[in-house]
């Protein structure tokens, strides 16, 4: 059993206080008026079916924000595209992502923002290719461990595919299924130990019910005490 460990730092999540924020946030606002002078172009090459056109103009006013940050153009859950940016799941761009979508524009018809790669609406419909094999998420499973007091959610990941490829591989396979779940910020927040399994744990669980449970977990956490 191969076990990882999450790149994760609960002290390093919180909000930049300024004047550290003030300069993120200034960053943001260049970026934004950069992104609204480029929409025409935006526009025009991605109905010309030609998205690397503005690929380069748009990473260049991302790196204004953050040299680290990556984006991706991708159809939207509610509008027709959605701009996602992405640290990595590194705490120490959190501040950066938190200010860029802080300064975002509303969501409207056309366009949609997401501070982090989103979930999949239902990762057990997906098939990853990995070494020219492929691989159904609807076969995977996990056994979740839940540490209320720490808000984390431990698990092993089990996927019957993993006998046939090589530590990386099976590694990407572990880490694939969790992020498609739950999305790169959630997973992020409330995974901890992340184990693979070479045979299927007992009392194992399906990726959508292990998605209601980190999610009710998040819920608790994000709850204020009460009094």
């Amino acid at each position: 059993m191969f076990r990882f460990l999450r790149r994760r730092d609960a002290e390093a999540t919180g909000t930049a206080e300024a004047p550290e924020a003030d300069v993120h946030a200034q960053a943001a606002e260049r970026f934004w008026q950069r992104w609204d002078d480029l929409l025409p172009e935006i526009a025009s090459a991605l109905g010309d079916s030609v998205p690397h056109r503005i690929e380069s103009l748009v990473a260049a006013a991302l790196a204004e924000v953050h040299p680290d940050l990556t984006f991706a153009i991708e159809h939207g859950e509610k509008a027709v595209y959605a701009l996602v940016v992405s640290g990595q799941a590194d705490p120490e761009l959190r501040p950066h992502t938190d200010a860029w979508m802080a300064a975002a524009p509303p969501a409207d018809t056309l366009w949609e923002y997401h501070d982090s790669v989103p979930p999949v609406p239902d990762p057990t419909g997906v098939t990853v290719n990995l070494r020219g094999e492929k691989y159904p998420l609807a076969d995977v499973r996990v056994v979740a461990q839940v540490d209320e007091a720490e808000g984390l959610v431990d698990v092993a990941v089990y996927h019957p595919g993993f006998s046939g490829l090589e530590e990386n591989a099976r590694r990407a396979l572990t880490f694939l299924p969790l992020d498609a779940t739950l999305g790169e910020r959630l997973a992020a927040d409330r995974l901890g130990r992340v184990e693979t399994a070479e045979l299927e744990p007992e009392g194992a669980i399906g990726l959508l019910e292990l998605r209601e449970l980190v999610r009710e977990l998040d819920r608790t956490a994000a709850a204020p005490p009460e009094s």
